[in-house]
């Protein structure tokens, strides 16, 4: 038999067959069939059929891109007129404004200029009225023939004259007729308004994915521009979380979430829960105009191991909500009570309803829950292979609890530690206080303080599971065993109660200690094991 495959590039579609050859190409893919069984042909299209089934998922999510770009293309167009139009408008009040602002000026000095000339214009003719008076009267004065008249009458004149009003005027203009001061030159104006243009708009940066990186649940983002651009004053990142691999989805049920005024050409998010499987990152640079297009979008793998509690699965006394669980001491007795209130009808008063509601339908097929002495509750997913992560924190004045995985079939009466399908720490801090690391009813005390939180690092494929300091990334114990079957988290709580953190990337501390140590497994061989 002979098969040739090779991945996926185009969406052209072509079958040729013969008697003996069956040939299958698509695009510049090709898968060649030799006449060997149904079952050899059958696998080579099958993986044809998952080749278009990838190509019209595709497709169609690029054709909702299309029709999302079309309609935005309608409405965002009429706006960018109507936004066009307001802008016109608002320069054409500026103009009317500066015009009636400059016309006031101009009737303002016009009407200054002609107060002041009517006025000397006024205060001439009085003068000269008077002047031709005074004339009048020396002429007359040469005429007379009386020497002491004479004399009188030409110290009359003199005296007139120099207090005549001709004499005491100024003959310069107040003001002249020029009014070339309040002429206006509008040709660099006129040549800004016919040079107007669209904002300069920048271009859409590139996400250089070869320097993004994920670790410890920070996800640092790096992007260039594709030509220098001294203008640009910040960037916007925008991101959501996802399921979906490739190109982003139009219709994600996610929303963006928005960074802004980002001055450098990178930005770390961290403190996230990985709790989608990818996340889709997309940039845009801002001058003080305007913001550019986005980036093409790229989408990076942010697996980690989610879960939460079972709670078809907790003793009656455990009270199980949304990432914690408590101790319950009042937890079995209304069950107790409503049994004994069917078999005694209407003898006693109903117990009261239990305030939990995160008792939900049997996720892991309705099994039994822990009972009697085993306050334990398990995780609602299980671990088949890899590496998992995951951190407990103990409530306040918590005096006693484990923390570990367990097979999914723990008995109900089984105790974590006790059986040699659970593997766990355990912290009592009530009567005689201990600090150990228990499997298969053996106990190994452990040294140093107990933590704040908890780290568990479960790694399915090496066959460890480790115990750190959530804080420092100190090794507590490592187990080493060879897990045959799925495994789940599990916990002991009494009186008191845990709080739970998911959605977790196995710290890159832990991970190089682990590589660089193996777990310290000499230390811990009393309690090492080949599970079954």
């Amino acid at each position: 038999m002979y098969v040739h495959y090779a991945p996926p590039s185009s969406g052209v579609i072509v079958f040729l067959f013969g008697e003996n050859f069956a040939c299958l190409c698509i695009g510049f893919d090709y898968i060649s069939v030799s006449v060997l069984g149904m079952d050899s042909q059958k696998e080579a299209l099958q993986r044809i059929i998952t080749t278009l089934a990838n190509k019209n998922e595709e497709l169609h999510n690029f054709m909702e891109t299309l029709s999302h770009s079309l309609a935005g293309v309608q409405v965002n167009s009429p706006q960018a007129v109507s936004d066009l139009e307001e802008e016109f408008d608002m320069l054409f009040t500026v103009l009317v404004e500066v015009k009636e602002s400059m016309i006031n000026r101009i009737k303002q000095e016009g009407a200054k200029k002609t107060q002041e000339l009517q006025h000397q214009l006024t205060q001439s003719g009085s003068a000269l009225e008077s002047a031709v008076e005074l004339l009048e009267f020396a002429n007359n004065a040469l005429d007379i023939k009386d020497e002491d008249e004479f004399t009188k009458a030409a110290k009359q004149i003199k005296d007139r004259v120099t207090m005549a009003p001709a004499f005491r005027l100024t003959m310069k203009p107040k003001a002249t007729d020029n009014m070339n001061h309040l002429m206006a030159d509008f040709n660099q104006e006129r040549q800004l308004l016919q040079n107007l243009k669209f904002l300069p708009v920048p271009r859409a940066p590139e996400i250089e994915v070869g320097d993004c990186l994920v670790l410890d649940n920070t996800v640092s983002i790096a992007w260039k521009m594709p030509v220098e651009d001294s203008k640009i004053d910040h960037y916007i990142l925008e991101y959501r979380k996802t399921d979906h691999e490739g190109l982003p989805r139009i219709k994600d049920e996610r929303c963006w979430e928005v960074v802004d005024n980002i001055k450098t050409t990178e930005y770390s998010l961290s403190g996230l829960k990985f709790d989608s499987k990818f996340m889709n990152f997309r940039v845009r640079a801002c001058n003080k105009a305007a913001a550019g297009e986005y980036s093409d979008p790229v989408t990076l793998e942010t697996r980690a191991f989610n879960f939460g509690f079972d709670s078809s699965s907790s003793h009656l006394n455990l009270k199980v909500e949304d990432r914690t669980v408590e101790w319950d001491p009042q937890g079995g007795k209304g069950l107790e009570s409503k049994v004994k209130g069917k078999e005694n009808k209407g003898s006693g008063t109903p117990s009261p309803k239990r305030t939990s509601t995160t008792r939900s339908p049997a996720i892991r097929g309705g099994r039994d829950r822990f009972t009697g002495e085993s306050y334990t509750v398990l995780g609602d997913t299980s671990m088949d292979c890899g590496q998992h992560y995951w951190e407990v924190k103990a409530l306040k004045d918590c005096k006693s609890y484990s923390v570990g995985v367990s097979y999914r079939n723990l008995g109900k009466f089984d105790q974590l530690g006790k059986t040699n399908t659970t593997w766990c720490i355990h912290i009592n801090n009530w009567l005689q206080a201990s600090f150990a690391a228990k499997h298969n009813n053996k106990a190994k005390n452990l040294d140093g303080t107990v933590p704040d939180r908890i780290g568990v690092f479960c790694d399915l494929d090496s066959g460890q599971l480790s115990f750190y300091n959530a804080e420092t990334k100190q090794l507590i114990h490592t187990f080493k065993a060879k897990f045959n079957q799925p495994v789940v988290p599990a916990f002991m709580v009494w009186c008191g109660g845990l709080s739970l953190s998911t959605g977790m990337q196995v710290p890159s501390a832990v991970k190089s200690f682990q590589k660089t140590e193996n777990g310290l497994g000499g230390s811990n061989s009393s309690l090492n094991s080949m599970a079954q």
